[in-house]
């Protein structure tokens, strides 16, 4: 029993980054809290399959990646939604500038093809690394890169975003995006 405590521990850990993850993925909290729940419960059940040694955080994302992924072809057949007319009914308009700018990334994101998508949140937004990623993703780190570039290149297309162009006053902002426009 006390061999499982760290593992537990580090479960716990992990919720954080899944959720954020799941939202990212499925756009909505309540489903996002739903693909973690899952995760959770089959990470759980399945305590004695993970590798010690590994990353709990690789594993668990991988089980989160999966169970969306079967939603999301079962989902397909049976309501579709080409033009994002329910996703943009289930947004929040946001108050201020920097929410306004968020709401735009958060858009053209969702534009992104899903294996794009899961490559860059998992390397940019949660710091995997690509190893973890291509782990996560089931394929090789060449093809993560890949994919992190393609994502880059078509998130600066479809925001309009030009090297040279103003990005507001937030500095943090700016420093962000050059680093992910540069890299």
């Amino acid at each position: 029993m006390a061999a499982e405590t760290p593992l537990k521990e580090q479960m716990l850990a992990a919720i954080p980054h899944l959720r954020a993850f799941a939202i990212s993925l499925c756009g909505s909290v309540d489903r996002a809290d739903d693909l973690v729940q899952g995760a959770l419960l089959k990470g759980l059940s399945n305590l004695d399959k993970f590798q010690p040694g590994t990353s709990m955080q690789a594993w668990l994302f991988t089980i989160l990646r999966n169970d969306f992924l079967t939603q999301a072809r079962r989902r397909k057949r049976e309501v579709e939604d080409p033009e994002g007319a329910w996703a943009e009914k289930v947004a929040v308009l946001p108050e201020q500038g920097s929410r306004l700018d968020f709401a735009d990334m958060l858009k053209a994101l969702s534009q992104l093809p899903l294996d794009q998508r899961e490559a860059l949140l998992l390397v940019t937004a949660e710091g995997l690394t690509y190893e973890d990623a291509a782990r996560i993703c089931g394929t090789n780190i060449g093809t993560i890169k890949s994919r992190i570039n393609r994502a880059r290149r078509r998130l600066a297309e479809l925001m309009n975003f030009d090297a040279h162009d103003d990005l507001g006053p937030d500095r943090l902002v700016k420093a962000a995006l050059f680093m992910h426009m540069s890299a």
